[in-house]
This record gives C-alpha cells, structure tokens and sequence, in this order.
C-alpha cells in the first residue's frame, strides 16, 4: 500500500460510539457468556498496540463483541480481518465496521474453540518455523470462561505446529482475569507459579504487557484484567509431546507446598509409587525435599526423560492417573 494510500486508510469514517451502538440495538452483556465490554478507546488502542505493526497483515480478533477492539485494528490497516464472535447479536454492528473499512473484513460466527484455522489466512504468509513470525496474529478480549481451556488448546496446537501455527510462529495479544495472566507469565519462586506458568513458558515467551482495571468495563468485573503477549518459541525447553509435559506439570503442581517427592509419586501407583518416585528424581537428579514453584522448566524436562524411561520399561504405568483412582493419598 503507497503512502498516501495509507494516510486515508488511518481512519474509519464518522460512526456511532460502542456506547451509542449498545443503546441502539439493545445489545447487554451475557452473564453466561462472560461477556464484558471495553469501551475506552484509549485502552482498546493501547491493546491493539501491543500486536505491533499489523500494517499489510492478516488479524483474527477472538470475541469481537461490539467492536471496541475492532476499530483501532482497522486503523493500523491490515489486509486483513477475520472477526470470530460467537453472539449473532453483535452482526449488525460488526457489519457497519466492515462496511467502513478499507481492508478487507470477514466475520465468521462461530464457538473459537471449534474453530480450526488450518486454512484462515493466504499460503503465501506461510514461513518456516526457525524464520521470523509471519504478519499474521491473534488478539482477544477473551470471556473469562473460555480463556484457560482455549489458551491450553493454542498451546497444544503451537506444539504440534498446526491451526494457525501451521503458518509460523503466530503471535497472541490476550486478555485474561489478571490472575490468570500473572499465572501465565510468573517466574520461579513466585506465589502464581503453577502447571499453566511451566505449559504456557515452555512453549511461549510470555510478557504480561499491562493491567486493566475491571472499572473499565461495562459490566465492571469482579477481578482486574491482564493483557499478556506470547510469541511462539523457535524450541521448547522441554521438547516432548504435549499430553507428557502437561501430565508431569499438573502432577507436579497438585500440592504446590508438598514436596516434590510426594507430588511425583502421584505418577505412579500405590504399590510402586515410593520406589519410583525415589528412582525419578534420582536420575533427575533433583533434591526430593524441592517444591514445586522452587522446579525450573530444564528441571521439568530432566524429570519427564526420567518418567519416560520409566514407561518404557512398563508401558502400562504411562496410562496411570491418580485423579482416577483410589490411592489418591500423598500424606
């Protein structure tokens, strides 16, 4: 696009105010559906900034709502837009953006986490993975409801390199409660240390950008809000399948004071659990007297080669889960 092409693009046209938009279609947030609008500009722009520069990219916007978040997208002038809105209340408002602007806008009316984007975006963005992350990414304002199990679903997909990942290392601009997003982004010996801090690092660099205070909202939440960024890592710390590094994190973390001698045992059963668990960290060479949020992710990665070769050994203890048995018990 030549620069003075660009300098018309810059602006939508004059249109009514989200808040002008929601009186005239009647249009209230869903409890059920977690919805809350974010109707400062200053702040949606202040969003829509951390993506970097979308300029001639492709955009996917998760939970487009009323637009709040859409229109300073459309102000950077990509390419391209893809809105993906569940709620078929918010069409006629995301209709008039996409009439009035210069990229090209496509709703999609649709559950984000059914949602296959194997085939969103042009073949020609498509860049290797050790290459520079493609103009293409992903933002959302995310209902509270939906943000963990989907960020879990990304994480898996960027594991195995498909979705939107088939095309490089996509980046997101996430919201979340912001206790989540301290989650996401905490670093050892943190308080927020948990099973999504170990995925979510192993997989991402993750920079938890700013706080929104639930004020902002319309309706106010109960909690703050945290805007997080995580850019695809060209190698995971711990490069094993996804279902292996998520079982030992969340075994890891179901007693995040216990030590890691009884936490690790969960790994296996009763009868073997004291002998194995010894034998794992062991070859991991791991103090069993360690907590978990004291554990780094090559910490992690020593102790899941360990289980592994463990499993090898007896296969059928890799179907073990604690949760479905019994012999629960670590004190």
């Amino acid at each position: 696009m030549s620069a003075p092409a660009l300098k018309s693009a810059k602006r939508l046209p004059p249109l009514p105010t989200i808040k002008d938009l929601l009186k005239l279609y009647g249009l209230r947030a869903m409890k059920h559906l977690s919805q809350n609008f974010l109707l400062d500009m200053r702040l949606t722009n202040k969003i829509v900034k951390t993506m970097g520069n979308i300029a001639g990219g492709q955009v996917l916007e998760v939970g487009s709502g009323p637009g709040s978040i859409t229109r300073p997208i459309i102000e950077k002038h990509p390419a391209r837009v893809v809105l993906v809105e569940k709620d078929k209340r918010f069409l006629p408002t995301l209709e008039m953006l996409s009439e009035a602007a210069s990229c090209d806008v496509d709703i999609i009316l649709s559950d984000i986490l059914r949602l296959n984007m194997e085939n969103m975006f042009p073949e020609e963005e498509v860049r290797g993975w050790t290459e520079r992350p493609p103009n293409i990414h992903l933002i959302g304002n995310l209902p509270f409801n939906v943000a963990t199990p989907l960020i879990i679903r990304w994480l898996k997909d960027i594991s195995l390199r498909r979705s939107a990942w088939r095309y490089g290392r996509v980046g997101l601009t996430l919201t979340f409660q912001k206790e989540v997003a301290e989650r996401l982004s905490a670093p050892i010996l943190s308080k927020q240390r948990c099973r999504l801090s170990l995925m979510a690092q192993n997989w991402c660099s993750v920079h938890h950008v700013f706080n929104i205070p639930g004020k902002a909202f319309l309706p106010k939440p109960d909690v703050d809000v945290g805007v997080v960024k995580l850019v695809p890592l060209i190698s995971p710390v711990c490069d094993y399948e996804f279902h292996l590094v998520e079982k030992v994190c969340r075994v890891l973390f179901s007693g995040r004071q216990k030590y890691i001698l009884k936490t690790a045992s969960l790994l296996f059963p009763l009868t073997l659990r004291e002998t194995l668990a010894e034998r794992l960290l062991k070859e991991a060479n791991i103090p069993p007297q360690t907590r978990a949020i004291q554990v780094t992710l090559p910490e992690v990665g020593r102790i899941i080669k360990a289980y592994n070769g463990i499993i090898s050994e007896q296969p059928s203890l890799a179907s073990y889960n604690f949760r479905n048995r019994d012999d629960v018990e670590v004190d």
